[in-house]
């Protein structure tokens, strides 16, 4: 059986088979024992993407990886979660990880100063204000129409209910755990209550620049 480690663009962890490109983490959220998540679904403000392949090292998916007596084995270690792709852990409320993604990182927070007119941005001021965005920590999600579609910057994701689009070259391509489908216009959202899942903060951030990495399924 999967386990629970599988987050979708609202944030929600779910037990699929799907593990796609990206890996991340909230903190400590899982109970070692039985490879199953505690009732809190976060531990840290700093949500982070990772890479999945990181210098030869190797974890075992909610186990026990951390190091104690500079051994593996010791206490449980910080929860693995998995993303089809960067655009979708973005839209959950995570932001690149300064340790095995630093340049990655180090773009997305310069990036977020240069919206926010920040002269020396930090990691924490992002988290700060992500935070209070998040879906999946109590954040709401702000309203959108039809017409406000084709201002948002590639990379943003929107839900029609409890599907979720990314935006991309003028299109919205819906996601699942599999891939996206699909490019298809957004005149097949008039008249439909649409809301802005990506936190406005990085919305912001993409505004700028900052380019995520898609999965391949979106090139099609």
């Amino acid at each position: 059986m999967p386990l629970q480690n599988r987050v979708d663009p609202f944030g929600v962890i779910h037990a699929v088979p799907e593990r796609g490109l990206f890996m991340g983490n909230r903190g400590i959220i899982h109970d070692p024992e039985t490879k199953t998540l505690l009732k809190k679904r976060w531990a840290l403000h700093a949500w982070i993407i990772c890479v999945c392949a990181f210098r030869a090292v190797r974890r075992e998916p909610m186990g026990r990886n951390r190091q104690s007596d500079d051994q593996l084995g010791g206490k449980a270690g910080w929860t693995e979660l998995f993303f089809l792709d960067e655009v979708t852990a973005l839209s959950a409320g995570h932001r690149p990880c300064f340790f095995c993604r630093r340049e990655r990182a180090d773009d997305f927070v310069q990036r977020f100063g240069a919206a926010f007119g920040i002269a020396e941005p930090r990691a924490p001021q992002v988290d700060k204000r992500l935070h209070k965005e998040r879906l999946a920590a109590g954040g709401r999600a702000p309203v959108v129409s039809v017409e406000d579609l084709a201002g948002l910057p590639d990379g943003a994701m929107v839900a029609d209910g409890g599907h979720a689009y990314a935006m991309r070259g003028g299109k919205a391509l819906r996601w699942s755990f599999a891939g996206y489908g699909d490019p298809a216009g957004f005149g097949g959202f008039a008249d439909r209550p649409l809301r802005l899942l990506t936190p406005t903060t990085t919305v912001s951030v993409l505004r700028q620049g900052y380019e995520p990495v898609w999965h391949p399924s979106a090139e099609a």
